[in-house]
Order: C-alpha cells, then structure tokens, then sequence
C-alpha cells in the first residue's frame, strides 16, 4: 500500500499558480522557489526568466508562452494540458511572469482545473505595475503628489484599447498601463485630450533585467522618445508626476557626491 501512495499515479493533482515577479531572478519570492522545487511538471511563459527553470531541475519543463506574433498554444489548450500534467505527474506549477493574477489568467485556468477537482493554490508575485516603476526609481504613489494608482490593460481581448485608459487620463493618480505599445498613439490622443500634454511619462522595455532600457518624456514627446530610443515589447507605461521622482532623486545624488568631493578635496 505505501509502494502504491509513492507511485507517480498516486500523487495528487494539484495546479500552483507561482509568480515569477517582473523579471530580475531575485525578485520571486521564496515560496515561489519551494513551490518549484517540489514541482513534477512546470508550465512557464514567454516573460519568465529561464534561470527560474534551475529550481525545479527535477521536473518536466514545458514552454506555453503566448506573446503578440508568436503564440505558441491557446488558453484552451494551455488549461487541458493543465488537468492533462495534473492526472499524470500530480503536483504542476504554472509559472507567469509578474503576478498570476494581473492580467496573468491565473484565475481563469484556477476555475478550469478545480472544474476536475484538482487542487488549486496561488503564490503571489510581484507584479510588473508595481515592481519595474520602482527599480527605476519610480513611485507610483507619493504623498502630495499621487493619492493612488490604475493599473490598466492597453488592449483588451477584442484588440480595442481599454476604455479605461479614457477615464484614467480623467484622473490625477499615477497610470500603469501594460501590454500597450501598440496603442501608443491612442493612449497619448486620451491624456492630450484631457489637457496633459506635459505630463511626465516612462516607458520602460524588459524592466529589472540586465538589457532594461528606459525613455522619458511627456505626453507630448513620448511617441518620438519611443521611436529614438527603439523601445518596444515587453514595455509598460507610466504616466503621472511621479516619473519626475527618478530624476530628482538622481539630481539630489549628484549634488552630494559633487559636495562631498569638492569638500575633501
């Protein structure tokens, strides 16, 4: 009887949705490392670090990345291959970049699988709203300056941009918008029409990795930075008064280093 609770087809199904954060290998959490480590199969995603991969060598690692121009399975066939892995192997950890549940579709394929009464569990990252702002130095909320922030889609499952991203240029929060390159010019047409055109922006490409780039500017000149500097997917956008923070802290820095050698010399 012990032999047979040890065998493979014993194991009980479980699905774990684990957070791989924004990007950096050293921002997942160590929960998430654990729950890798005991993984029988791991379903990770285009924005995943492939370093995370050596904490679950253990396991079968399999790619279901889905990026704009390259998708490689559906969500349909991603939830099957889920229940499929669970039945057959036990414990699968399904890997997102980010958070799971931040435009991950982690909730999505946690309803699907407990659908089959598989057990189900979530371990939260960080998400790439709030992490890549703030490794460049970026806050989404300051006080005097951003009482709160929207997190919003730039393209919505239709292809269309968000119609919140109209009413977020309504408000005076910081505005994080992810997967919205491509409606760039649309997203500025909303800020502009709200009279913002100087309101500071960042985009920021492949944020907390080693081949991150930056661009800064204001609604008004955005698209052109983006266009000089080349910067594309993955990106988010930040657009608010906080984006002035990275450059005041780095003017402040440069003052007391310059002070400080001027007075020992």
């Amino acid at each position: 009887m012990l032999e047979m609770k040890n065998s493979p087809l014993y194991r009980t199904p479980k699905l774990t949705l684990v957070g791989a954060g924004p990007g950096d290998v050293d921002l997942i959490t160590v929960k998430g490392v654990k729950a890798l480590q005991e993984a029988q199969v791991v379903l990770y995603d285009a924005l995943v670090h492939p370093a995370l991969l050596d904490y679950a060598p253990q396991a079968e690692h399999i790619f279901v990345g889905k990026r704009k121009g390259a998708k490689i399975m559906s969500q349909d066939a991603i939830n099957q291959l889920i229940v499929k892995s669970a039945f057959e192997k036990g414990s699968v950890v399904r890997l997102k970049g980010g958070d799971s549940h931040v435009f991950g579709r982690g909730g999505e394929e946690m309803i699907y699988a407990a659908q089959f009464g598989i057990q189900v569990a979530n371990v939260p990252g960080i998400s790439s709203a709030i992490g890549v702002p703030a490794q460049q130095d970026i806050p989404v909320t300051k006080r005097g300056v951003s009482e709160g922030f929207w997190v919003v889609t730039g393209t919505t499952k239709n292809g269309q941009l968000s119609s919140d991203v109209a009413l977020a240029a309504q408000s005076n929060s910081t505005v994080v918008i992810l997967m919205g390159m491509s409606k760039l010019s649309e997203i500025v047409d909303c800020f502009a029409l709200e009279g913002k055109e100087q309101t500071p922006v960042a985009v920021i490409q492949n944020g907390t990795r080693g081949n991150e780039k930056i661009g800064l500017g204001t609604i008004d000149s955005i698209e052109e930075v983006v266009f000089e500097k080349g910067l594309e997917n993955p990106a988010i956008i930040i657009i608010g008064e906080v984006v002035n923070h990275r450059q005041e802290l780095r003017h402040l820095q440069y003052e007391y280093q310059h002070l400080h050698r001027d007075h020992g010399a």
